[in-house]
């Protein structure tokens, strides 16, 4: 059994390491600036393009009220990621980052934000709100009982996965998925991330933290944060960098919406998207981390919530359609994927003869109120004409054709026939014994005529049920 596993871990390393080989050929190794440039002027803009012009003016925006580092040494910052973005090797990591970085930018620089322009604190919208949705306050039921075990379950993915998490995920994706996928990531969660940053910023509340520590007092900016349930870490760990961290955030009141539960949600959406054997993983991550927010009282149940839907929405706006249908499944259209015939204007109409009505009928689907009752006064014959074979699906026929087919002949409709005709008259006289027993029996007029059959590739011969070959 040792040996077997042996075998399987050395088989799993040899693939891990030449896939990593295989993707770092795959590199930009090119260092010349002429190349981005050349590669600029022949990109075709569009509209999508003007999200850059965005990015431009958000980051003036803060470098302009940035306090630290101060002036000029803050313009290196705009100086070095242009040399990034003109050198390919750098290029093609910082191009796609750009919204991660527009949102690290805006988190840090907020607390610059002047007093007098920023909105006004919430301290009891939170907890009022979950007490009227949910009931009760769920994150401070959560919190009444503590254990150093518990501590150590909920500080594991809340303090360290999740700051890990997005690198071990992109690493994933750059390795063993397609290669849009790497940019679709980094692009949902910049700008997950940007939104709930620039929503915190703009309805600022309170944390469950705030709520046992000071009560439901005014709040304002010039508090510092607080480490919450993380601080019996820093006490079992003999260490302060979770009660600096934390003290020192540059957006201290912002508790909706949790931010851990976006990353975690769009964690285990991407996880179980290109990797669905690890779902049931990504999802208990997820579970745990949920758990976590609110037992070291740093989110409510509605931050949580808030986080989530946040992140789903932001999933599938920014999921492109190459990616949608999964990392293995080619992207087909509709009609080849559930094999159905495509459409009348996207297929080469031929002419059928009459004697093939049946395979007519299983491919047209035509409904049958929509079916004239008379047939053309004339028919040609299928002549092939030359092309590719084309390819059958495997339909049957229309259910509308096959419900009370006897009776619609006997009312006197035929698809193939050419009118209301009169059947000969019987040579025979009806037997007595069928009048005696009260049967009903069909007026010999309404019974329509076998038509004579034709030569060549005429119409068929129509046969009614009420007569005999």
């Amino acid at each position: 059994m040792s040996r077997i596993r042996v075998q399987s871990t050395s088989r799993t390393l040899s693939v891990l390491v030449s896939t990593l080989f295989t993707a770092i050929a795959d590199l930009e190794t090119s260092l010349s600036p002429s190349l981005t440039l050349s590669r600029f002027r022949a990109h075709t803009f569009t509209l999508s393009d003007g999200v850059y012009v965005l990015h431009i003016i958000q980051a003036t925006f803060w470098l302009v009220i940035m306090r630290e580092p101060p002036f000029p040494i803050k313009l290196f910052i705009p100086i070095l990621y242009g040399l990034a973005l003109l050198i390919p090797l750098t290029s093609q990591f910082f191009l796609p980052a750009i919204p991660i970085f527009s949102w690290v930018l805006t988190f840090y620089t907020s607390r610059f934000i002047p007093a007098a322009y920023r909105p006004t604190i919430s301290v009891s919208l939170l907890p009022t709100l979950e007490s009227v949705l949910y009931g009760a306050n769920i994150s401070d039921i959560l919190t009444r009982f503590t254990h150093p075990v518990l501590d150590i379950i909920a500080w594991l993915p809340y303090g360290v996965i999740h700051f890990v998490g997005p690198f071990v995920v992109a690493a994933a994706l750059w390795l063993f998925a397609p290669k849009p996928a790497l940019k679709f990531w980094a692009s949902v969660f910049g700008y997950m991330n940007l939104a709930g940053v620039w929503c915190q910023i703009l309805f600022p509340c309170s944390a469950p933290w705030y709520e046992l520590i000071y009560g439901l007092t005014p709040a304002n900016y010039s508090m510092p944060g607080s480490p919450g349930g993380l601080a019996r870490i820093d006490a079992l760990f003999h260490s302060k960098g979770y009660t600096t961290t934390f003290s020192n955030a540059p957006v201290v009141f912002g508790a909706f919406p949790s931010l851990h539960a976006g990353c975690g949600t769009l964690a285990a959406l991407v996880v179980s998207h290109f990797f669905p054997a690890l779902t049931p993983y990504a999802c208990a991550y997820t579970g745990i981390l949920y758990w976590a927010t609110m037992y070291l009282t740093h989110h409510y149940l509605i931050d949580v919530v808030g986080g989530a839907c946040l992140a789903t929405a932001c999933f599938y706006l920014f999921l492109p359609t190459e990616l949608a249908t999964g990392p293995n499944t080619v992207t087909r259209n509709k009609h080849e994927l559930y094999d159905l015939e495509a459409p009348a204007a996207n297929r080469r109409v031929s002419t059928f003869s009459t004697t093939s009505s049946l395979d007519s009928q299983d491919e047209e689907e035509q409904d049958i109120a929509y079916r004239s009752p008379t047939a053309p006064s004339s028919a040609t014959a299928f002549v092939p004409q030359p092309g590719p074979p084309r390819r059958s699906h495997n339909h049957t026929a229309s259910i509308a054709s096959l419900i009370r087919a006897d009776e619609r002949v006997e009312d006197g409709w035929s698809p193939i026939g050419q009118g209301f005709v009169l059947p000969p008259t019987p040579s025979g006289a009806m037997p007595q014994k069928d009048w005696e027993r009260g049967e009903r029996q069909i007026p010999l007029q309404a019974i329509p005529r076998q038509p004579e059959a034709r030569s060549g590739s005429g119409i068929p011969r129509s046969r009614s049920p009420n007569t005999t070959s």
